[in-house]
């Protein structure tokens, strides 16, 4: 597990400007706008360096290339591990030095599945080489919280240092894992649910959607470092599922909104979602709410584009500049 040193006071101003830049308030009345519908079992994102939207669809076992202004989706890699459960598959999406690595979970022998639960290397249209086995590493190391899923539910891949970074929301941990395939445990938390992530330099932030029943206390975005231990930046959003900055280095998170009570690992209650931005004091701002289960959110320009479980994309403009 990481350690970080104990000088945190002076880094907290520096943190709350990071957070909100210069900013103004948030523009009058953000619109949101159907980009794309017919997604099959859509979750994760980025940004390619193409400066186009690529999106996993775990049911389908693809990423998907979509044009963000015309919204014209092309496959960009298929032949995938599909999902066995009701979510799973190709979760989570990130470029590194122009090459794509997709995370894939909850498809092991442990839930009925026979693929590798872990990082994929794509190399064509359809080829693609395993470079972490996550699954066996999660087997072999298992966590210290209580799990009925040996190999863990991974949810957000995040480029990091050279590197890519991986949460395990069952598991409850961040794990780092190299291009070579290393895998190590770079922290252990508590039952809070870690979700999605963003980096800022060497700043890591991230979603946390909180315990069963996903309190709206307990969603919060956290920011640790070398230099920085974990810090609450905002608190008070159900289920928060994604964390990403803005131009203008405002923070924005993703609430998925009311968690349906079904079960440990079901979505929130249709439409009960929310764009919100973190404030200086600790709190969330909702800027934007009735969304329906959403799962990703990215930024192009001052343009959020916010991915959901129903497959659909959707753009918001109107924020602050």
């Amino acid at each position: 597990m990481c350690k970080f040193r104990s000088r945190v006071r002076p880094l907290l101003g520096a943190l709350a400007v990071l957070v909100l830049g210069t900013t103004a308030a948030v523009a009058e009345g953000p619109s949101a706008t159907r980009l794309v519908s017919g997604l099959r079992g859509a979750t994760g994102s980025t940004i390619g360096p193409d400066g186009a939207l690529y999106v996993t669809e775990g049911a389908a076992g693809r990423i998907s290339r979509v044009d963000p202004k015309s919204g014209a989706v092309t496959t960009f890699a298929s032949g995938l591990p599909t999902a066995v459960l009701r979510i799973g598959g190709a979760i989570d999406v990130a470029f590194l030095d122009e090459t794509a690595y997709v995370l894939v979970t909850l498809v092991g022998p442990d839930v009925g599945g026979s693929n590798v639960v872990g990082i994929y290397r794509i190399d064509g249209p359809d080829r693609f080489t395993v470079i972490a086995d996550i699954g066996a590493f999660s087997l072999e190391n298992p966590p210290q919280t209580p799990f009925f899923i040996p190999t863990g539910v991974q949810f957000a891949l995040e480029t990091y240092r050279g590197g890519l970074l991986v949460t395990d929301g069952h598991h409850n941990r961040l794990l780092g894992v190299t291009l070579d395939g290393e895998i190590s445990e770079l922290m252990a938390f508590a039952n809070i649910v870690p979700t999605g992530l963003a980096v800022w330099g060497r700043t890591v932030f991230m979603a946390e959607a909180g315990p069963v029943p996903h309190l709206p206390e307990n969603g919060r975005v956290v920011a640790f470092g070398s230099k920085l231990p974990v810090t609450t930046v905002a608190a008070g959003a159900p289920l928060l599922v994604d964390v990403e900055f803005a131009p203008g280095r405002t923070l924005y998170a993703l609430a998925q909104g009311i968690w349906n009570g079904v079960s440990e690992g079901s979505p929130a209650l249709p439409f009960t979602g929310a764009l919100v931005q973190a404030n200086e004091d600790g709190t969330f701002t909702v800027i934007l709410g009735g969304l329906d289960r959403p799962t990703s959110l990215e930024f192009i320009g001052n343009t959020a584009y916010v991915v959901t479980l129903t497959g659909e994309i959707w753009k918001i403009d109107g924020l602050s500049r």
